[in-house]
């Protein structure tokens, strides 16, 4: 049960996040459920020992919602970084 969790939660974490990087008409809806698992992780892993947040999608959370979403905000900064030279 807890994947299935893991991958709601990541959905609306990655759509969130390509709401806030102007990515959502580019991004289908599985795009945003791997952004937003990854997305997770890379917010844990910057959270973490920085802010000492942690938060898991695959328990429904508001922290962890939040923090996917940062993380998948920074995930999607280095992929525009990438493709396009600059972060929009």
């Amino acid at each position: 049960m807890g994947w299935i969790i893991a991958l709601i939660v990541g959905g609306v974490a990655g759509w969130l996040a390509s709401l806030l990087m102007n990515r959502d008409a580019s991004m289908g809806i599985f795009l945003n459920i791997v952004v937003g698992c990854i997305g997770s992780v890379v917010g844990n892993w910057i959270a973490g020992p920085l802010l000492g947040i942690s938060g898991s999608v695959q328990e429904f959370s508001i922290t962890g919602l939040v923090v996917a979403v940062i993380g998948a905000v920074v995930l999607l900064g280095i992929v525009n970084l990438i493709q396009r030279g600059r972060v929009r």
